[in-house]
């Protein structure tokens, strides 16, 4: 009881420091109050750590694997938890995630767009999405090459079960955020481009994890995707 009574009080100043850290984010940019998400991004971290943080107010959170996912999102199946994917897709396994996750963050390549597709179809959903974006244009990264965005949202814009709902990128790692700045500001200049193709949804920007979220904000991220700022070390 004391052990969870300690980590309660850890996660809630966790999670009131990161929160006093992005509102500074929003009045430096000039942004509204509470104009951005905070989604916890919960690979390898315990089931009851997500509990408390949703007790606290967070109703956002994200997996990286379809199987660890699912066991989390069984035991938490009480809470009105918003899921959303944010690892790499395999397209074996999209059948699996349509049925547990809300939100695919991470479509990155055509076969995975008409897999979804045309596993929503036999579900009869329409799958809210993210494209994904390799912003650094990196060889170890997935995502859609910048150059490459509109020629991929115009051949999925016409797909009726999935709702392109904004873009989303992990950004080249740098020690000083600063540096990340201009990926962030590329991100959305392309969100500003494809957005006619998409229309009234598409105003997501998911954008900025522990090490650089503050920049990211002030850039235009609507959802940042922080781990162990918000939840202390994994597991």
């Amino acid at each position: 009881m004391e052990e969870l009574e300690f980590l309660r009080r850890q996660l809630k100043e966790n999670l009131e420091r990161v929160q006093e850290r992005i509102e500074k984010a929003l009045f430096r940019a000039g942004r509204k109050s509470g104009s951005v998400r905070l989604l916890g991004a919960s690979k390898k971290q315990s089931p009851e750590k997500i509990r408390i943080l949703y007790e606290l107010g967070v109703r956002l959170f994200g997996e990286n694997y379809v199987q660890e996912g699912e066991k989390k999102i069984e035991v938490l199946k009480d809470l009105f938890i918003e899921w959303h994917f944010i690892g790499r897709l395999q397209t074996n396994k999209v059948k699996k995630a349509l049925k547990i996750f809300q939100v695919i963050e991470t479509l990155d390549r055509i076969e995975l767009a008409e897999e979804i597709e045309k596993r929503a179809k036999a579900l009869n959903l329409k799958i809210p999405v993210f494209i994904e974006i390799n912003i650094g244009k990196e060889k170890s990264k997935a995502g859609i090459l910048p150059e490459e965005l509109k020629s991929f949202s115009e051949k999925i814009a016409s797909y009726s079960h999935l709702v392109v709902k904004g873009l989303m990128c992990l950004p080249p790692f740098e020690k000083d955020p600063e540096r990340v700045r201009p990926y962030f500001a590329k991100m959305r200049a392309l969100f500003e481009e494809v957005k006619p193709l998409f229309g009234e949804y598409f105003t997501e920007l998911s954008m900025g994890t522990s090490e650089d979220f503050e920049v990211a904000i002030e850039e235009g991220a609507t959802i940042v995707r922080l781990g162990t700022l918000l939840f202390g070390k994994r597991e």
